[in-house]
């Protein structure tokens, strides 16, 4: 048990709530900054509002703070991709973290030693078969590029010598909501299909092993920099629909819906379900971390359990 605190941003998301479930059972107090004041209950979370557009934050959030989890953005396929809505999205990652090490500037004796961010394997956009490491080059297209402005202002941490760890995070399997849940909606109904070729590759991770990775962030002071937040084996589309199919005792007998299709229905966005990214979780692997759900079929088993 640890009485450390911790803030987390994004804390009120799919992700930002296991983890906040699991921290708390670890003993850790956690400092949550939202957009509305929400007082808990539990004395171990504390509630502080922000607000990242007009640059308001609760100086007293990173009180006491060692460790800064950066979970906090806007859904990268909640709405159609307008210019407005690019720049929010961007905004939303870039100006939060911002915020944060304005705040660390200000402080005359600075507590907060870690930043552990999220960011995604959009960095690379679409590869086709090619395997993805940490060390392979980004990608092209608003996802890459959005991903490489996330990245770049929470390096900027490194001027106030902080550790900083960052998660290129992949397809996080939750039934709760997410891309998992948007797939396995239409197959319940024995209506599932490919989307486009079928065959662009998915890296996937159960929402238990992305938990336990923040968790090994925090707890490992000698991991630093990128790691690509994946499971070790990724699928294709085509493979990931089959596997969720196979949970329900579903056929899939519907062909394929069409790249045109989407592309009519979703515009460049079109982009987050039609490209191919194929990323190796090596990395992650030889720093000492071990899944909990390698393979998709326990995976699938665990959630549908």
């Amino acid at each position: 048990m640890t009485n450390k605190t911790v803030l987390i941003t994004g804390g009120t998301g799919l992700i930002g709530k296991h983890l906040c479930r699991a921290l708390l059972d670890k003993g850790y107090r956690i400092h949550l900054l939202s957009r509305q004041f929400k007082p808990s209950t539990d004395e171990r979370l504390k509630t502080f509002v922000w607000n990242v557009e007009k640059g308001q934050i609760d100086e007293q959030c990173i009180a006491g703070v060692e460790t800064v989890i950066h979970l906090a953005g806007e859904g990268i396929v909640d709405k159609r991709w307008t210019q407005k809505r690019k720049r929010d999205i961007i905004n939303s990652r870039t100006n939060s973290i911002r915020l944060i090490y304005d705040l660390i500037r200000k402080q005359a004796s600075p507590t907060v030693k870690h930043i552990i961010s999220a960011a995604a394997i959009g960095f690379y956009a679409d590869r086709g078969d090619e395997l993805m490491t940490e060390s392979s080059p980004s990608g092209e297209g608003f996802l890459a590029e959005s991903c490489i402005a996330w990245e770049q202002a929470v390096d900027e941490g490194k001027e106030l010598g902080l550790r900083i760890v960052k998660f290129r995070t992949g397809i996080v399997l939750d039934t709760a909501g997410g891309a998992l849940a948007e797939i396995a909606r239409p197959v319940k109904f024995g209506l599932g299909a490919a989307l486009g070729s079928g065959k662009q590759w998915v890296s996937w991770i159960h929402w238990k092993d992305v938990v336990k990775m923040y968790e090994f962030a925090m707890e490992n002071e000698k991991l630093e920099g990128i790691y690509n937040m994946i499971g070790p084996h990724p699928a294709t589309n085509l493979e990931l629909t089959k596997a969720i199919a196979k949970q329900f005792n579903k056929p899939l007998w519907l062909p394929a819906v069409p790249a045109f299709v989407l592309k009519l229905a979703m515009g460049e966005m079109s982009a987050a379900v039609l490209g191919s990214t194929k990323t190796s979780a090596q990395k992650i692997i030889d720093a000492g971390f071990t899944f909990d759900f390698p393979e998709l079929e326990t995976a699938l088993k665990d959630l549908y359990a």
